[in-house]
């Protein structure tokens, strides 16, 4: 029996379809999910494999050593846009399966890494594959499923994103302490063999609008400019917002975007149609994302500062009071999708973030002496409220533009989600260090401080978290009025496979 032979079985048994059946669309669901999983996880997990690292290969923690986890996401967002083009051209299940192959590869890479250098291209290779899987995900779900279970598929997928970002640091935790951070990497690649000879079997390979062009100048100009706005996000807080290099690769990216902007406007076919991306139909609900993304991402941020420098918590006790959250967008998530099928998505978004824009102004008053209990419920709370929202305005989103071009509306949706990740923590962390909360965290958790010097860090501390957290609820109630402000739109039946 030949390898391929048993490649094939397996495929087989794993989704469970025999050879002249069609692939169910759970299967294509499944294995998208997987992708999305191992993807988004692979963007938080090292983190806390950091310090590590950097003993491994003699280098300080913070420096180049962070271009580990920057160099990933940068990379991400600098191509996604443009691979959704390749996508819709090529065919979506190719590139999402030469993704998958070059994450594989990029994992092998970066387990096998002998210095810094390598492991920092290493994860640029991750990166492009990661694109390559990002950008046309939601368009094969909204392929694969008929109207009726589209929004219930969306939350779904939404849940796995959420639990890829929440579960990062507790898996990383665990595998670098047990087998070493270089598992970290060699963990995906057993998965990524075994997604590859399954989605021989789950995918069709069904061919891509070929007439269209690839707009590589658009390519190009939209590349340089959201990686400069992602690098100079991520940076701007430790090199200072002031700082030369700072300035120019933020007025590099502005530049940038404002020529993208030109050569878009100037094309027959471009990469990004700008007069429906600044549209009421698609512009406000990938407008209300961005919002909700300001706003929630900075929880994930702030809170455990809080928890580990003012509460004196270990760092597994923060990530365990944390979980409520990620619970929370478990629940609501697969039953917002399911109301939205049955008609009900007007009213979800804009509740679903008015609740998480509620939670964060509680949050925003708590104190020393809150009861981990209040803290869990506030979180809970958050955690329905965004799952609440998630899918019915992920349906919009991918409703609001031609299923030719649903491509192109997965990548907006992903290219949103990571730039409005680093900017939260730019906001954020802005905001919290300009009002003395990190110095004072620091001086918190050397413990030195006792009695009124202690008492006065606290409410320093406490002062700046607040602040930072009333701007994320702001933020969160801007989402729930763009959400508000969102036509109806009737959905446009895709190429729903069955």
């Amino acid at each position: 029996m030949t390898m391929a032979t048993v490649g094939r079985s397996m495929a087989r048994r794993l989704v469970g379809t025999r050879a002249d059946e069609a692939p169910s669309k759970w299967a294509i669901f499944g294995l998208v999910s997987v992708g999305t999983f191992m993807t988004t996880l692979d963007a938080s997990i090292v983190n806390i494999a950091l310090p590590s690292i950097a003993h491994a290969f003699g280098t300080p923690v913070s420096g180049p050593i962070e271009w580990v986890v920057i160099g990933y996401l940068v990379v991400i967002a600098a191509t996604l846009l443009s691979f959704s083009r390749l996508a819709d051209i090529a065919g979506r299940e190719r590139v999402w399966v030469g993704g998958l192959a070059l994450f594989t590869l990029g994992s092998a890479l970066s387990g096998l890494a002998p210095n810094l250098a390598l492991l920092v291209a290493a994860r640029g290779l991750q990166g492009l594959g990661a694109s390559l899987i990002f950008a046309p995900a939601l368009a094969l779900i909204v392929d694969a499923f008929p109207i009726s279970q589209r929004g219930q598929a969306l939350g779904m997928n939404a849940l796995m994103v959420s639990l890829g970002v929440t579960a990062g640091p507790t898996l990383g935790g665990l595998i670098t302490e047990s087998l070493g951070w270089r598992w970290i990497f060699f963990v995906n690649v057993p998965l990524g063999l075994i997604g590859l000879l399954v989605a021989r079997r789950v995918f069709t390979f069904a061919g891509g609008a070929r007439a269209r062009r690839f707009d590589l100048r658009g390519a190009v100009a939209f590349g340089l400019g959201l990686a400069g706005l992602s690098l100079g996000l991520s940076f701007g807080s430790e090199w200072g917002w002031a700082s030369p290099a700072i300035v120019l690769i933020l007025a590099v990216a502005v530049l940038a975007l404002g020529a993208a902007i030109v050569i878009e406007r100037r094309r027959r076919d471009p990469l990004v149609d700008l007069g429906e991306l600044f549209s009421r139909r698609l512009g406000l609900p990938l407008a209300s994302f961005l919002f909700s993304i300001l706003a929630l991402f900075s929880v994930g941020f702030l809170l455990p500062f809080y928890l580990e420098e003012l509460r004196g918590l270990t760092p597994l006790a923060a990530g365990l009071l944390l979980t409520p959250y990620s619970l929370g967008l478990a629940v609501a998530a697969p039953i917002s999708g399911r109301l939205a099928d049955r008609g009900h998505a007007g009213w979800l978004g804009p509740v679903g973030l008015g609740l998480a824009a509620v939670s964060l102004g509680l949050l925003a008053t708590i104190g020393v002496s809150t009861t981990p209990v209040d803290i869990v419920i506030l979180l809970a709370v958050s955690g329905i409220g965004q799952g609440l929202f998630l899918s019915p305005n992920t349906t919009a989103v991918m409703s609001a533009v031609p299923a030719s071009q649903s491509g192109t509306a997965s990548s907006l949706v992903a290219t949103t989600r990571v730039v409005g990740q680093a900017l939260s923590v730019a906001i954020a962390g802005a905001i919290f260090i300009g009002l003395g909360g990190a110095a004072a965290g620091a001086a918190l958790a050397g413990g030195a401080a006792a009695g009124p010097a202690k008492t006065t860090l606290d409410g320093t501390f406490l002062t700046a978290m607040h602040a930072a957290l009333l701007v994320s609820g702001l933020l969160a109630a801007a989402g729930a009025a763009a959400s508000l402000a969102r036509p109806r739109q009737r959905l446009v039946e895709a190429s729903y496979r069955g």
